[in-house]
């Protein structure tokens, strides 16, 4: 069940990425980075120079984590390739520091559209993906000399690569909820009980899907809690593949055909 997880979390964040680069890249390369509110209102302000470089910052990077994330976590390329996985892993640590600044930024000079619970949520996310990657690299670098930290390395690993994702499943989770229920809870103010949820729902629970797969992967776990941790990732794989189904259709594959067809 892990193997199916981090399959088809692999394929989304490919997908999500290829996103990232025709939707706001594009638009940006277009002269056209106002389209950003499309997604989200106030991405883009054009009196905020400072602070629409701190969110473009943020979605750079994160097209860029969510590719090298994903070839990190192939066993293959740790075992058969370690040149290759600690050069990728730097700039995917590099690229990860960056996106969890660049959110802040932005929260710093303009806000959120949704008030402070909004700016809380997305704060906290920003300084978790940071801790996520300074410990990932400390316990990397840790294991040169104590092979155990490696362990601890590649769990933290794990827990950037779930923050990572956080982005791309917030706009695949809010798609779904407004699709089954109608909207429910969402206002246009971004202030209503979903929206508020959803600043925190985005990442946190990555983070307790993030252990039960390192658990579920440790041959002295308990089969009883091993047997558990399989329930949850079979439903994560599930909301992933229900979401990436949902998102590709509605908004990243016209996007990726409209900027491939010019």
């Amino acid at each position: 069940m892990g193997v199916a997880l981090a399959a088809s979390a692999l394929a989304s964040a490919l997908l999500f990425a290829l996103y990232v680069l025709a939707f706001y890249a594009g638009s940006a390369a277009d002269g056209h980075a106002a389209r950003w509110n499309d997604q989200l209102p106030r991405l883009y302000e054009s009196g905020t120079p400072a602070a629409n470089a701190g969110i473009g910052l943020h979605f750079a990077a994160g097209g860029l984590i969510l590719v090298l994330g994903g070839v990190q976590l192939v066993p293959a390329v740790g075992h058969d390739a370690p040149a290759v996985h600690r050069w990728a892993g730097r700039v995917y640590v590099t690229a990860s520091l960056l996106a969890g600044l660049g959110g802040p930024t932005l929260i710093i000079l303009n806000g959120t559209v949704g008030g402070t619970p909004m700016d809380v949520g997305f704060g906290l996310y920003g300084v978790l993906t940071v801790v996520a990657a300074v410990e990932t690299v400390r316990h990397a670098r840790a294991g040169r000399t104590a092979p155990r930290r490696m362990d601890a390395h590649r769990v933290w690993g794990l827990r950037l690569f779930a923050l990572a994702i956080g982005s791309w499943l917030y706009r695949m989770d809010f798609g779904v909820w407004m699709t089954a229920t109608g909207g429910a809870g969402h206002t246009t103010d971004f202030r209503g009980p979903f929206d508020i949820a959803m600043a925190f729902w985005f990442y946190l629970p990555n983070l307790f899907v993030a252990d039960a797969f390192s658990r579920a992967r440790r041959v002295t776990t308990p089969p009883a809690l091993r047997l558990a941790a399989a329930g949850v990732l079979a439903v994560a794989t599930g909301v992933i593949l229900l979401g990436t189904y949902y998102f590709t259709a509605r908004y990243s594959g016209p996007a990726i055909v409209r900027r491939l067809l010019g």
